[in-house]
């Protein structure tokens, strides 16, 4: 491939990129006016920290390959639906639930899927309620809808999904048993302060929470 075609291919790159990017500044605007609206009318942000990622094109090509995805951009924007990542770190686990009601309850936000590993957490333990999300994004050649993974979990959750993260960088991926093991017992000890600390608050507050959404298997 000539110089010019590397540039050409870069360049198409990021317009492809850029569409995701917009997207995700799309769903951050909606998540920052939901939580400057709570603080205001409520005197009380159920969000403790945002954070969001676009994927590298160096990861995006790694997992075209490790899925089998034909190296086209048609086919990606398929088959790969977590280019665009939120993720939302609530106090309480009903404010998960509640931000995903009042973000896909949005005219112009289209749930694809949705996976609650809240209700049901992976057998490692892990929690977080998981959604793909489609917002439209306006260019100037026309509207196209852009798909973003959206997480919502609580501090406990988002603390043992950090740790699990390291320890399996760690031991790149081959995790002693025993480890695994307190892993385990570690989830269930942040599920405990989580259900705890929730108790408390409604004892204080009062709140109503909602039943988990229901879980539809969630392809990534």
């Amino acid at each position: 491939m000539s110089t010019a075609e590397l540039r050409v291919a870069r360049d198409e790159f990021q317009r492809f990129l850029l569409e995701y990017r917009f997207g995700l500044q799309e769903v951050e605007t909606k998540i920052a006016i939901l939580r400057d609206e709570f603080q205001y009318m409520h005197d009380y942000n159920p969000i403790e920290h945002v954070s969001s990622r676009v994927k590298s094109p160096d990861s995006i090509v790694e997992k075209v390959a490790r899925k089998g995805i034909e190296p086209g951009f048609d086919a990606i924007r398929e088959r790969i639906t977590d280019i665009a990542g939120i993720r939302i770190t609530t106090s309480f686990t009903a404010d998960a639930y509640r931000l995903f009601d009042l973000l896909t309850a949005q005219d112009d936000i289209t749930v694809l899927r949705v996976k609650d590993y809240i209700a049901e957490p992976k057998p490692n333990g892990y929690k977080s309620l998981h959604a793909i999300v489609e917002v439209p994004v306006f260019l100037s050649t026309g509207p196209v809808s852009v798909p973003v993974e959206v997480q919502f979990r609580t501090i406990a959750m988002d603390f043992w999904a950090s740790l699990e993260h390291k320890i399996y960088y760690k031991f790149e991926r081959q995790v002693p048993a025993e480890l695994l093991g307190e892993l385990k017992d570690a989830a269930d000890s942040a599920a405990v302060l989580d259900a705890r600390m929730e108790r408390l608050h409604r004892e204080l507050h009062g709140s109503g929470g909602r039943p988990p959404v229901s879980s539809r298997i969630l392809t990534v």
